[in-house]
């Protein structure tokens, strides 16, 4: 922490936990639709938020009598939570089920089976079409021989904009004038390449928006 974020926290109103949370998932949200791949799966934070979630769902249902807004409330969460992914995943199924297997923070229990499911259905449907032609040593979805990968992984020289949250350090940036550094200071708004800054917002030293 620098000194303008010891006398912020000093000086600043102390914000409910609850606000916090919501602009933590805000951003998180944000950060997964601009992101060009997956970002850590976030489980203290949705913990808590489907705590508080349940907890609400118990008083509605006190206060509505005979109505059952569970199912309603559970199916808006469900449906947040898997539009976070959905539409990176299908594209990139066979890169998230290799990375999943040793990078369990990354996905959901949920995610994780949707995952296997999509997998599962995409290999029997490749094998139906065309790869049961093929000879044996053709017919594998992740084959990498001749040092050339099957598996389509995300493009992480993808444009992203961002904010500086805490300064950072320096990135490379490259553009038609060639190539430089930059120094990344709090407050600054930048558009990159998502490479330059992927460590920096895992920190939370860099917000996409």
């Amino acid at each position: 922490m620098d000194i303008d974020d010891i006398l912020a926290s000093v000086s600043a109103p102390r914000i409910p936990q609850r606000t916090l949370d919501l602009q933590a998932l805000s951003r998180a949200w944000v950060a997964e639709r601009v992101a060009p791949e997956l970002l850590p799966y976030p489980t203290d934070l949705i913990d808590r938020v489907m705590d508080r979630i349940r907890k609400q769902i118990e008083l509605v249902e006190e206060m509505t009598g005979n109505m059952d807004p569970k199912s309603n409330f559970n199916l808006i969460v469900v449906q947040t939570e898997l539009e976070r992914f959905k539409f990176l995943i299908d594209k990139h199924a066979l890169h998230y089920f290799s990375l999943a297997k040793s990078q369990s923070s990354l996905l959901s229990q949920s995610e994780t089976q949707y995952l296997h499911h999509h997998a599962s259905l995409l290999s029997s449907h490749y094998n139906a079409s065309f790869l049961s032609s093929f000879p044996q040593n053709l017919q594998r979805l992740d084959d990498t021989a001749g040092g050339i990968s099957m598996i389509d992984q995300p493009d992480e020289d993808t444009a992203v904009f961002c904010r500086i949250l805490r300064d950072a350090g320096t990135i490379e940036v490259h553009g038609e004038q060639g190539s430089g550094e930059v120094e990344l200071r709090r407050g600054d708004v930048w558009v990159v390449r998502w490479n330059a800054v992927k460590d920096s917002t895992k920190r939370g030293d860099v917000e996409l928006i």
